[in-house]
């Protein structure tokens, strides 16, 4: 079967019997849709697949944490043991209010040993400001960083 219906200036479409059983091709305009569809649907399944992730990495991430918590609390009362293993230990050589406080005054010393060490390394941390004022008080900063 031939088309006779051709436009002016273009040749006339023939159709054969053998595409009347093919499905006619989609539009550029379907194609656009189709694709604008199947790539929000991509879109929304990568976001799910994403946040599936990482709801499962944060959950891993909890647990850990909540094991180092509890890792932690469990060698606190592990020092506490030792301490009154000290405390035992020095009450057969002497009374036990005097090992009791022969024991704290250690631990006093120890925390005040790391106290300093940790104000010494906090202070080295942070930049010293220079001061900018010359000796008759009058500020030599070219950025003006002098307070009035």
């Amino acid at each position: 079967m031939t088309d006779t219906h051709a436009r002016a200036g273009q040749p006339a479409e023939t159709t054969s019997s053998s595409d009347a059983g093919r499905p006619a091709e989609p539009s550029t305009g379907q194609l656009v849709t189709q694709l604008s569809t199947e790539l929000s649907d991509l879109v929304r399944g990568e976001l799910a697949l994403a946040k599936a992730e990482v709801t499962q990495s944060a959950k891993q991430a909890g647990i850990g944490a909540g094991l180092f918590g509890g890792a932690g609390v469990v060698a606190l009362y592990g020092v506490g043991a030792l301490v009154a293993a000290a405390i035992l230990a020095l009450t057969l050589v002497v009374d036990a209010w005097l090992a009791a406080l022969i024991v704290a005054v250690a631990l006093f010393v120890v925390a005040g040993i790391f106290a300093l060490v940790g104000k010494k390394q906090v202070s080295g941390a942070t930049p010293r400001r220079e001061d900018h004022r010359e000796p008759q008080g009058r500020c030599r900063d070219p950025e003006g960083g002098c307070p009035p």
